[in-house]
């Protein structure tokens, strides 16, 4: 039996799972200015998956590095939630230093 295809798709479950909270808590302790982070992770992800031997590894990897480009546009569509009141803004954040 290959279990790869159920091993790639957990990962990616527990991957976007993990991905969502990260993304609106980096909002709200730091700001949209994390996205730099989100950026360097994802393409670090996505360069190792080229390098990994393993099928199942490299295309987790992949996922991760993609979700993680794509947090990008989540915070900052996570900002514009906190704008709108959808989301509780941090009181202890400076507004200048976004």
């Amino acid at each position: 039996m290959n279990f790869e295809g159920i091993i790639i798709g957990a990962g990616a479950f527990i991957i976007i799972g993990i991905l969502h909270p990260a993304v609106i808590k980096a909002e709200y302790y730091i700001g949209s200015k994390a996205w730099p982070a989100f950026l360097i992770s994802g393409l670090l992800c996505i360069g190792l998956s080229f390098i990994c031997e393993g099928s199942a590894l490299s295309a987790l990897l992949s996922i991760l590095g993609f979700s993680l480009l794509w947090g990008i546009r989540e915070l900052f569509q996570q900002a514009k939630r906190v704008e709108k009141g959808w989301f509780p803004k941090n009181p202890k954040k400076d507004p200048a230093s976004e």
